[in-house]
């Protein structure tokens, strides 16, 4: 039997903000996705922890259905946005996922409202992300832009028609394994009209949320104080093994307290959107 799937609307300061709900009972799950994403990033993990949980995912503001609640945005806007989630779907205490900058959403909103988490699952994200060499001096747009790669460049072009989009996705290295959930993915994060089809994260939001990912001289290693995992993934942004997104042991560097295991496979990408990633967060989800 599949697993209800609705989207459901939660007031947060200066609107609503758009969420989608696998599952209708059993413990609550909150999950926040990556920068340039949606909650369709979770299309794979939302219906098997649905099952058995209340999987919860919104989009974060400045990005799909939620792409026009005004600012202010960084990882405090948004962790309190997940604090209201977590309100409106009971109060919690709730299971807390973040993949990529929605694992520093996690993070921040562990640090600032602890009462509303139970545990917590990072997915090759929360940690300080390593700046590239050569890149220190870089502009924040520059060294996004590096790590990103197409993923962020999208968020600049515009395409004549989905079947484009489809392509564009297709030739990134992390996407050559194309499925079905690729697809939802990739079509759910589309906004305007053919021929000018475009990405829904608005970029200057973007560019605003990435400069809290790289560490800085005010980053401090410090536990978060609940029961966490981090997940790694073995393979980065470009799908290559050689440069993961993590190296081994740079998350509990940050991060003392948390477990950390590597996802043998998965990149950074397919670590949701793959099904060996997404049974692996599964199990990291219903892991108590």
């Amino acid at each position: 039997m599949a697993t209800r799937y609705a989207r459901a609307a939660v007031p947060v300061s200066g609107g609503e903000l758009t969420v989608g709900v696998w599952g209708e009972a059993g413990p609550l799950v909150v999950a926040a996705h990556g920068l340039t994403g949606t909650h369709q990033a979770w299309v794979l993990v939302g219906p098997e922890v649905g099952r058995d949980h209340r999987f919860v995912a919104p989009d974060l503001r400045g990005r799909g259905g939620s792409r026009d609640l005004p600012p202010p945005y960084g990882m405090a806007a948004h962790a309190a946005d997940l604090a209201a989630v977590v309100e409106a779907f009971g109060g919690g205490p709730a299971i807390l996922v973040g993949h990529s900058m929605g694992g520093f959403v996690a993070v921040q909103a562990v640090r600032e409202h602890p009462e509303r988490w139970s545990r917590v699952v990072l997915v090759d994200g929360g940690a300080p992300f390593p700046v590239p060499d050569g890149l220190g001096q870089a502009g924040v747009a520059e060294v996004v832009g590096q790590v990103l790669g197409p993923a962020f460049a999208r968020l600049s072009m515009t395409f004549p028609d989905r079947a484009a989009v489809h392509e564009f996705w297709r030739a990134h290295p992390s996407f050559a394994d194309w499925s079905p959930a690729m697809t939802a993915y990739v079509d759910y994060d589309l906004v305007g009209v053919e021929p000018q089809l475009r990405a829904a994260c608005r970029p200057e939001v973007a560019v605003q949320d990435a400069r809290e990912l790289f560490p800085s001289g005010d980053t401090v290693a410090a536990p978060l104080g609940v029961p966490a995992v981090f997940l790694r993934a073995a393979r980065g942004m470009l799908d290559r093994p050689d440069q993961p997104l993590y190296p081994p042991g740079w998350p509990s560097r940050w991060l003392p307290d948390v477990s950390e295991s590597t996802v043998e496979g998965a990149n950074h990408y397919t670590i949701t959107l793959g099904r060996a990633g997404a049974t692996a967060v599964a199990t990291a989800v219903r892991d108590a």
